[in-house]
């Protein structure tokens, strides 16, 4: 059974993290005192909130042991917590900083989950991917079909920006939205499935019977791929990946 592996998640580990530079340089806060990272993964996101406030004291929080048990063979001097992002929204301390980069996609209910998670805090940063109609997802759904699965498939939770908005500022001072696409450069359609095979494709691989089927399956999506995105003249492939970046301020 497929689970998070923090080898395959950081294949694309630069790619991965500059969004999350990206949020972290637009949080207006210079010395928050407590910043906790929830989705951390690996802790690749923690570091650069380490660079970003290096004199905060930083936790992260991770529903993979797998990922939990890197981070912290990595940065033993931080606090990591295994736990849901939807659990730990129901109260506690309040930090200064609720950061989530790439993580809160996986949590349904963002209307009820994302007020809870700014009630902890004096700032919440978050980033989620906001491709949900882009090709390499449509072709998901579509080799998805040919498949019986043993359960239902869990797919990305994913908004448009005026959602948040709506349900975020009722108990927002000040709030930030903004999209960017980043232009991905990979060496061939083989490359965006590996991206997926570490986020995207998860639930469907885990919700297939047998490692024969999830290969079939990952085979057919490679075909999907090759159709969906052309070669360049160099034989690299463009991979556009469009992100929803918010910060709200309590």
């Amino acid at each position: 059974m497929p689970s998070w592996n923090a080898t395959q998640y950081l294949k694309f580990s630069d790619e991965r993290t500059r969004p999350c530079r990206d949020l972290a340089a637009r949080v207006d806060l210079a010395d928050p005192r407590r910043v906790i990272d929830l989705g951390c993964g690996p802790g690749n996101s923690t570091e650069v909130l380490a660079e970003r406030w290096p004199a905060a004291e930083l936790s992260g929080l991770d529903s993979s042991p797998h990922m939990i048990a890197k981070a912290r063979t990595a940065h033993p001097e931080w606090r990591w917590i295994t736990g849901e992002i939807a659990q730990w929204a129901e109260g506690g301390d309040v930090y200064d900083v609720v950061f989530s980069n790439a993580a809160l996609q996986w949590v349904p209910d963002h209307a009820s989950v994302f007020p809870k998670l700014l009630r902890r805090a004096r700032v919440l940063a978050a980033q989620i991917p906001g491709n949900w109609d882009g090709p390499a997802h449509r072709a998901m759904r579509e080799v998805a079909k040919g498949f019986t699965f043993q359960r239902e498939v869990r797919e990305w939770h994913s908004s448009a920006a005026a959602f948040y908005y709506d349900w975020l500022a009722p108990h927002a001072a000040r709030l930030d939205l903004w999209e960017t696409e980043y232009i991905h450069i990979m060496d061939g359609a083989e490359a965006i499935v590996e991206w997926y095979k570490g986020t995207g494709m998860r639930p469907f691989l885990e919700a297939l019977p047998t490692d024969a089927e999830r290969d079939r399956f990952t085979a057919a999506y490679l075909d999907a791929i090759r159709g969906a995105y052309p070669t360049q003249l160099d034989a690299k492939v463009l991979f556009p990946f469009r992100r929803i970046f918010l910060v709200a301020y309590a």
